[in-house]
């Protein structure tokens, strides 16, 4: 386990916590691989069916589910890879260290709470 993650932040997060967080991570993953396989699946079963409107309707949701899970992966994806690298639980923006509690209910986080308020206040 890389202790930087812990010294280096002087974050609140223990080994356990770090440990609780990758296993948490590795889960999101799993479960996001599996539902862009079954999207994907549900997509190419449909491919030959007549288009009507709630076809079509269901495959823009099918869209946008996948669309969404893509991003979440990815934000999965990036947090384990700052954990590997030591510089998990550090703010993209201000370098600041994002709270532990915050970690613990979003995982994959990649700003403090302050610095996502403003980001989303930005838009």
């Amino acid at each position: 386990m890389n202790h930087r993650i812990i010294d280096d932040l002087d974050a609140d997060l223990s080994i356990d916590d770090v440990a609780a967080l990758r296993e948490n991570l590795n889960e999101q993953r799993l479960f996001r691989q599996e539902q862009l396989h079954q999207l994907s699946a549900a997509a190419t079963a449909r491919a030959d069916a007549f288009l009507d409107r709630q076809a079509a309707s269901q495959i823009e949701v099918r869209v946008k589910l996948a669309a969404s899970a893509r991003m979440v992966l990815d934000d999965v994806e990036a947090a384990l890879e700052r954990m590997d690298q030591g510089r998990y639980g550090a703010c993209h923006l201000c370098r600041g260290t994002i709270a532990r509690e915050r970690l613990m209910i979003v995982p994959q986080a990649r700003y403090c709470a302050r610095c996502q308020q403003v980001k989303e206040a930005a838009r």
